[in-house]
């Protein structure tokens, strides 16, 4: 099962983002144009123009005459239900739509969205954008400003995180359709077993680990304590902010965007987790693990805890996919002593291109796939977890999915990662600086993390001044 389909955390791997040379030194690239000064204005120019039209063209016609959308998404892995769906929309509209599926990687994704986008291609109306692309393409002028089409009144029915996550500059630019958040995962028969209950404190998951993989070691069953995702890509960002924020920290200011992976509370998380967790309770090979090797450990039983996101329970449930079915238990994440439990936010929304020809028909369709029908219909039928508030308390969604009772508070204090148009670069610094000090023990974590700090106000410094942070 491809990975993407259920996480964000690949989206940005490659730390790749088009550039381009002016005489003030690096530009990001804008459409046709450099540098990237000018997009604090676009937004508010487009909208205007965008609004008065939407309406008028809400037939959905081309000018061309032909009644149809192009869609581009990654590819589902449960085809079958997105078929049902788009053949629905279909005979109820009569308008083709045209789904063209990329790779199932979301780094594929994200690089054929820039290449079509940065060439002003009419070829696409409507496009899948993780939670982590929305600044970059709204700085770019990408994606269209739906200010007009999801006005504040409908935006309240979601999820608040979700609605900051597709906001820049003040103008949400996508409508969120599918909501992640880490969880924690662990075998519920071994707790009980061991007289455990469900840690509260990352140091009570560390000895309760240890008590059962020693305990089970006596029995000549070899096991380990956690798995989770510590390769260096966008899910060790995912992961290791967990752990700051648990402890009082932050890796950005969430007002000015300053770094703050520097401050004491975040040196000391970092820490933890290379001191107490990689080699100790995770395996060093957790070093080398994405979503998928880190949830095969788990599901073959081979560990007591398990960070990931919500689609992993439907797998570990499944008892041609897993050797626990039956034995595993959900919770939030931990926290340090005197902080909060925190998860990552993940998660997909659905975007218009600002080159698009058919906008009014775009804005229909994607109004059609985020609302409360289509929603259900992806819960139940996949357990996707949704983004609208109101289905954690629909009746068919939770027969469906009876975990969504405890997750949705979790989804409610889901914290976004660092929004800036040029979050490829800084979520690049940010792994780097992460793997290396969890990888070698000798490492000064506090110099390793002012050298990223340093790269980082490097970066920011390439965006005109207020630009370098969305502002929700």
């Amino acid at each position: 099962m491809p990975p993407v389909l259920h996480s964000t955390v690949n989206a940005t791997e490659t730390g790749r983002m088009p550039f381009c040379t002016s005489p003030r030194g690096f530009r990001p690239r804008l459409p046709g144009r450099c540098p990237l000064r000018a997009t604090r204005f676009l937004p508010f120019i487009l909208l205007p123009i965008l609004a008065g039209t939407l309406f008028s063209a809400c037939g959905g016609v081309s000018p061309a005459g032909a009644r149809e959308l192009r869609f581009l998404s990654w590819n589902p892995d449960r085809p079958e239900v997105w078929n049902g769906i788009i053949e629905e929309y279909e005979r109820r509209s009569g308008t083709r739509i045209h789904m063209e599926r990329a790779p199932s990687s979301s780094s594929a994704l994200h690089d054929l969205l820039v290449q079509k986008l940065r060439n002003e291609s009419p070829d696409i109306d409507v496009f899948f954008m993780d939670v982590i692309w929305v600044p970059e393409f709204a700085a770019a002028g990408w994606a269209s400003p739906l200010e007009d089409v999801f006005p504040p009144t409908e935006r309240e029915k979601f999820l608040p995180g979700t609605i900051a996550a597709n906001t820049y500059g003040k103008v949400v630019y996508g409508i969120p359709l599918f909501v992640d958040a880490g969880m924690l995962y662990y075998r519920k028969d071994l707790l009980e077993e061991y007289g455990f209950s469900p840690p509260e404190t990352w140091q009570e998951m560390v000895h309760q680990a240890d008590t059962v993989v020693r305990g089970e070691a006596a029995q000549g069953n070899r096991i380990y304590g956690f798995s989770a995702q510590f390769k260096q890509y966008e899910g060790l960002l995912c992961v290791m902010q967990e752990f700051i924020l648990s402890n009082g920290g932050a890796i950005m200011d969430p007002e000015t965007g300053a770094p703050r992976f520097t401050d004491p509370a975040a040196l000391e998380a970092v820490r933890y987790v290379r001191d107490e967790c990689i080699g100790g309770a995770a395996p060093r090979g957790a070093l080398t693990y994405e979503e998928p090797e880190s949830m095969a450990l788990f599901v073959q039983g081979r560990a007591v805890f398990h960070r990931n996101w919500p689609y992993v329970w439907s797998i570990a449930g499944d008892r041609t996919a897993s050797r626990i079915a039956g034995r595993v238990g959900i919770a939030r994440l931990p926290r340090f002593p005197g902080g909060r439990s925190c998860s990552t936010l993940g998660g997909w929304q659905l975007g218009i291109s600002s080159f698009s020809r058919r906008r009014g028909e775009a804005a229909r369709f994607i109004l059609y796939l985020t609302g409360d029908e289509v929603q259900r219909r992806f819960a139940v039928e996949t357990g996707r977890a949704p983004s609208r508030r109101a289905l954690y308390g629909d009746r068919s969604v939770l027969a469906a999915n009876p975990q969504f009772r405890d997750m949705k508070d979790v989804f409610l204090r889901a914290v976004p990662r660092p929004r800036t148009p040029l979050y490829p670069a800084v979520s690049n610094a940010l792994q780097r600086y992460l793997s290396r000090v969890l990888a070698f023990p000798d490492t000064d974590i506090a110099a390793e993390a002012a050298t990223a700090r340093r790269r980082i106000e490097w970066i920011q410094s390439l965006l005109p001044q207020g630009e370098g942070h969305a502002v929700p």
